[in-house]
């Protein structure tokens, strides 16, 4: 797959602070809304844009979340003591032992990431592709993104070899540069960085003096259940602040609940405070019920693990098919190790694209995919800080059904692919895709249609 091969800044703000005219809503809720359009004209939708993990509430959380109904005050900032001690317990069965006063929870990954940029107070170093909201966010706390791209196959981590270059350069320039924000496992192309990676950009961010924001909400989401996933924390334990939460691997994502690892060293008992008296002035703490809920899911019962499992496998059935058809159309694309999402690159394309249908960049794809056939997804424009090349960023994890008696279906399965409804949206893609090459020369067709 075709990558940008150099770094680039942000240069698009002069100003102290992002304008809110220029911080619309999130670009991953865009195509919601016009796959919704279509559906009230009773059009036919093929939903692969937003990142919702398209799953059923498991009961016992239901019973958990009953059970807590009855807390209603504020309780620590943060976050309640059983809470942070479960939590704790999470990463120390992976490896990272955690210290419960050192943990903060918060309603959602998203204001816990805000929080964390406004406490570190400089630019960030982030990975390109990488998740939309880092890119936003840094410009809101008054800073600007440095884009590094990422390795083949290393997707989520900026390569290590070019960090120090696009860092040093900055700060020639006067910038303040203080941390490096990985995804792992990744969001929007479904890699699992190497060991490898993942050591060399934590040696980088000990030499430049970087925090290490690591990302690791899809952890538990690999499909290969031999697959590691490394964490930075593990080589730069005095400078790794980890993030996760259950919207992903347990799709809670309407609760709205996050955790944050903060290292045990001075940078990290620095931090807590400081995001201590962000989240005291923002959030206050979070929703208490949904706090009880979570301290018993970070306890890992067996029941969750279970769903997790089947969870996981779900997501990696259903991804691998997308990605075939994909690839029998002439798509590039990494083969997704984990979570629910695609980062096709349709390059091979581009003359017949901008022949036939008027189309050079990824946005006008997304755009004609949705307005012609009701496909959403988005454009690698939104993953790689404005570059517009021909891939999209696709998810897969609302093809599971349209009611919970078919969700859990889906999850009961050992080939979902088979389910009547899971098979109408891979042969709509296939439809789709067939179509839309349709007025390529023979020669063209072949490496273009299903």
């Amino acid at each position: 797959m075709s990558v940008p091969v150099s770094p680039t800044f942000d240069r698009s703000e002069s100003v102290v602070s992002l304008p809110l005219r220029d911080a619309p809503p999130s670009t991953t809720s865009r195509p919601a809304l016009g796959l919704a359009e279509k559906r009230r004209h009773g059009l036919p939708v093929l939903p692969l844009a937003f990142g919702e993990a398209g799953l059923p509430v498991h009961p016992a959380l239901r019973e958990a979340l009953a059970i807590g109904s009855s807390r209603n005050a504020y309780g620590p900032v943060a976050g309640t003591a059983e809470l942070r001690e479960a939590a704790a317990g999470y990463w120390a069965r992976r490896g990272l032992p955690t210290d419960p006063d050192l943990v903060v929870a918060g309603p959602g990954s998203k204001p816990l990431l805000y929080g964390l940029l406004l406490a570190l107070d400089g630019d960030v170093v982030a990975p390109s592709p990488g998740w939309v909201s880092y890119r936003t966010q840094a410009r809101l706390t008054g800073h600007r993104p440095i884009h590094v791209p990422t390795a083949p196959g290393q997707g989520g981590v900026p390569r290590p070899d070019l960090v120090a270059d696009a860092v040093l350069a900055a700060r020639a320039a006067g910038r303040t540069v203080r941390s490096i924000v990985v995804t792992t496992p990744d969001n929007p192309t479904g890699d699992v960085p190497s060991r490898s990676t993942i050591e060399q950009i934590a040696q980088v961010a000990r030499q430049l003096d970087l925090a290490i924001v690591s990302n690791e909400i899809y952890r538990d989401l690999v499909h290969d259940p031999g697959t590691f996933v490394h964490s930075p924390a593990e080589f730069a334990p005095e400078r790794t602040i980890v993030t996760t939460g259950l919207s992903k691997s347990l799709a809670l994502c309407g609760w709205r609940l996050g955790v944050m690892r903060l290292p045990d060293s001075p940078l990290g008992r620095s931090l807590l405070a400081d995001v201590l008296g962000v989240a005291s002035e923002v959030w206050s703490s979070p929703a208490a019920p949904v706090q009880y809920a979570a301290a018993y899911a970070f306890g890992e019962p067996e029941e969750l693990t279970e769903r997790v499992e089947r969870s996981r496998r779900l997501h990696g059935a259903v991804v691998r098919a997308v990605a075939d058809r994909l690839r029998r159309a002439g798509a590039v694309l990494p083969t997704p190790r984990a979570g629910f999402y695609l980062y096709p690159d349709f390059g091979g394309w581009s003359g017949y694209l901008q022949r036939e249908h008027g189309i050079t960049t990824g946005r006008q794809l997304a755009a004609h995919l949705l307005d012609a056939y009701g496909l959403g997804g988005l454009p690698a424009a939104d993953f790689e800080g404005g570059r517009d090349a021909l891939r999209l960023r696709l998810a897969t994890s609302l093809l599971y059904g349209d009611t919970d008696v078919q969700r859990y279906a889906a999850l009961a399965s050992d080939d979902p692919t088979r389910l009547p409804w899971i098979r109408a949206h891979l042969d709509r893609l296939d439809e789709i895709l067939t179509d839309l090459a349709r007025h390529a020369d023979p020669v063209q067709a072949r490496g273009l249609a299903c």
